[in-house]
């Protein structure tokens, strides 16, 4: 009986950190990433999306994320575990660059 209620106090807890997780969108279009600065919480999820008519990437700095060429529509997400700060650029495109913030989890 203490198992099923360990497992069952470990699903709801589970349950409480998802439930609090937020997906972020970043657009990629006209040659930048909009917005280029966020704001996020360790174990939310950032997506790229590409509206652009031709290739980018995303890539962090540090290599702590790297997307495949994205063509138009394509999406790249990541989910940041860790608090920190992550510039990122496009590898095709190094002008286009961006940053997201990572605070500790809510």
């Amino acid at each position: 009986m203490k198992s099923v209620l360990i497992f069952a106090g470990l699903l709801l807890f589970a349950a409480a950190n998802a439930a609090r997780a937020a997906n972020v969108e970043v657009k990629i279009d006209n040659f930048t990433f909009n917005p280029q600065q966020i704001t996020v919480h360790a174990g939310d999820t950032v997506t790229w999306v590409n509206h652009d008519d031709i290739p980018h990437t995303v890539t962090s700095k540090t290599m702590v994320f790297r997307s495949k060429a994205l063509d138009s529509d394509d999406k790249f997400s990541f989910t940041f575990a860790t608090p920190g700060t992550f510039p990122y650029f496009c590898s095709l495109h190094p002008h286009m660059t961006g940053t997201i913030v990572v605070e500790a989890a809510k």
